[in-house]
């Protein structure tokens, strides 16, 4: 099954696909997403440092997995330059005139986010249905 919603100016790009994901009881994933952001807020691949940065950015991929307890996001957005910078979306990242999110929902298995003692982050658990 798939489903597809529109955020607008203003709203926050990850708490609002997480609320639309607990709100809906999803277990899928993000297969694609169109928009612009102006204000970036991602956390690079050493898992440390946090970038966040104003201005004109276009959403030119996002995928991730989503449950009913949480959510796991990469970005990948270009700015006026045409440079492109990609990482792990976080709170914070506000969207400029729109972002079209399209969902694949499944529902024959279940996701679930639980702790993980060798990473250190609530990671994704596959239940079958």
């Amino acid at each position: 099954m798939y489903k597809c919603f529109r955020l607008i100016n203003g709203m926050d790009l990850k708490k609002e696909i997480e609320k639309y994901a607990i709100d809906n009881n999803i277990s899928g994933i993000i297969i694609c997403s169109v928009g612009s952001l102006k204000k970036l807020v991602i956390r690079l691949a050493d898992g440390k440092n946090i970038l966040e940065n104003e201005g004109a950015f276009e959403i030119v991929s996002i995928t991730g997995t989503l449950s009913p307890n949480g959510v796991h996001i990469h970005i990948a957005v270009s700015d006026d330059l045409g440079n492109t910078i990609g990482g792990h979306l976080k709170e914070g990242c506000i969207i400029n005139t729109t972002a079209e999110i399209c969902l694949e929902i499944f529902d024959n298995i279940q996701f679930n986010r639980e702790y993980d003692d060798s990473t250190g982050y609530d990671e994704l658990v596959i239940y079958d249905q």
